[in-house]
């Protein structure tokens, strides 16, 4: 029963993320995109990895693939005007593409496993029984890969800036709030006072 999961949770997986680049509609390709991660999600469970498998579910098909799926329908892109010039960049994809497969084959047809690589703990780490999923994760992540956690966590944070700088327009016309402007306030700047006369009321320039 396992192994008959693990086919069809890997072939649908491939398929899916196939027809990810295949599909000629966005939106299409959005949802097959979450139709890969949730199938990918399945192989973790297999693997008992339950942690990563719900990481995977709630972050990347919960925020990741719908903020896709909403940014493509809100925008409204001309695709058809993107796809333009395609042809000219062909050769260069295709020969990129070319290097890319050359080298998976050499990895896949010189990869090993050693029979007892398996059976060694890593030195130093209490075994993995005596640890929860999560517990192990984090151990691992936060002690022996904690500069690269950090690390990562320092360039998403630049590519955030970078992004809201690049987005940023500076409209004409547009009031924009100063909040030490507005704190600064006293309430004689704030309040005024005027002895309106019984029965006239005010000015019109002032109403």
């Amino acid at each position: 029963m396992t192994a008959l999961f693990f086919y069809l949770f890997s072939t649908v997986t491939v398929a899916s993320a196939f027809m990810v680049i295949a599909a000629r509609n966005p939106v299409h390709s959005v949802l097959y995109l979450i139709l890969a991660f949730v199938n990918a999600a399945g192989l973790f469970l297999l693997m008992g990895a339950e942690f990563l498998a719900m990481i995977l579910v709630v972050v990347y098909v919960g925020a990741v693939a719908v903020l896709f799926l909403f940014v493509v329908m809100m925008l409204d892109v001309d695709f058809a005007e993107l796809r333009q010039g395609y042809l000219n960049y062909l050769p260069v994809g295709a020969l990129i593409g070319l290097i890319f497969l050359v080298e998976l084959v050499l990895v896949v047809s010189t990869w090993t496993v050693s029979p007892t690589a398996l059976q060694l703990p890593l030195a130093g780490s209490p075994t993995v029984e005596a640890l929860t999923n999560t517990e192990a994760i984090g151990r691992v992540l936060y002690t022996r890969y904690a500069y690269f956690f950090q690390a990562s966590g320092l360039i998403l944070l630049v590519a955030m800036i970078g992004a809201i700088v690049l987005t940023l327009r500076d409209r004409v016309g547009v009031r924009r709030q100063i909040i030490a402007v507005q704190v600064a306030r006293t309430p004689e700047e704030a309040v005024e006072m005027r002895s309106v006369p019984s029965g006239r009321g005010l000015p019109e320039e002032v109403s």
